[in-house]
């Protein structure tokens, strides 16, 4: 005999479950951090080891590697307002980006092999000005303003 009281926790069990079960479903898509506003000539995104076409639209992840041809250049618009243009001949990795839309708390860091980079940075700095780093070959580089761009040169080397 199933008393009341036990049919209820049983129930309740099943709702959580429900409920864990449609957020690991949902999951994935937490992982889109920007999407492609602009792709001019040759650009591809490098996402867990194979090579994905680029175009407008296109949804930018964490561990994404976006590599530009010489005639190619690329503007993303991440969940903060960040904006990121990749000029001809650059790879770019997006190596974490967290933002919660509530507080504007989070962090994005992100690395420039070589190539050029601009950027605006959005409410992640606006509200932790250290929020925000960009690594380079030579060195790392903590975001403090709203605006900057980088250029890594390849050594002759």
């Amino acid at each position: 005999m199933i008393r009341p009281m036990q049919f209820q926790w049983k129930q309740h069990i099943q709702i959580a479950m429900l409920v864990m079960l449609a957020g690991l479903i949902a999951a994935p898509a937490a992982a889109d951090v920007g999407r492609v506003k602009v792709a001019k000539g040759a650009v591809h995104i490098e996402r867990g080891g194979k090579t994905v076409p680029v175009s407008v639209g296109a949804l930018v992840q964490v561990r994404d590697t976006i590599i530009t041809g010489a005639d190619g250049s690329i503007g993303i618009t991440f969940r903060d307002d960040s904006l990121m243009s990749a000029g001809p001949n650059t790879v770019l990795s997006i190596d974490s980006f967290a933002f919660d839309t509530t507080t504007h708390e989070g962090g994005f860091d992100s690395t420039l092999k070589r190539g050029t980079l601009t950027a605006v940075s959005g409410k992640l700095v606006k509200q932790q000005p250290e929020s925000m780093r960009v690594r380079t070959p030579a060195a790392i580089m903590g975001v403090r303003g709203t605006e900057f761009a980088i250029r890594v040169v390849e050594s002759a080397n």
